[in-house]
């Protein structure tokens, strides 16, 4: 059984997937050193343009990113959070729909 769907051409160095269980990754873009974890959902939303993900990009378990959106470079996006609007560089975010936190200063996957 397959539970790791990943449709994405292009994928930058060092993609790191934790736990690939019930995850689906169609993103137009994902930078380097970016971490997912597992019952992700990165896809497509009204349009047919799907998220671009920057380098260093972590995204919690069970967190949505849906639609054409730009996640930032170093930013994080908390566990079952709903993404719809384009997230900042460093910016953590969380909630449904996601907010965001506070910044990002120290867990940088990107220097």
């Amino acid at each position: 059984m397959k539970t790791l769907y990943l449709a994405t051409k292009d994928i930058g160095r060092n993609l790191f997937i934790q736990h690939g269980f019930s995850t689906i990754v169609s993103a137009r873009k994902i930078g380097d050193n970016c971490w997912i974890n597992q019952q992700v959902t990165i896809g497509f939303g009204n349009s047919k343009v799907p998220p671009t993900l920057g380098n260093g990009v972590r995204v919690c378990a069970g967190a949505k990113v849906i639609g054409e959106l730009s996640v930032g470079d170093n930013a994080i996006i908390g566990a079952n959070a709903v993404v719809t609007k384009d997230v900042g560089s460093r910016d953590v975010v969380g909630g449904v729909p996601a907010k965001r936190i506070k910044s990002n200063d120290d867990h940088l996957l990107f220097p």
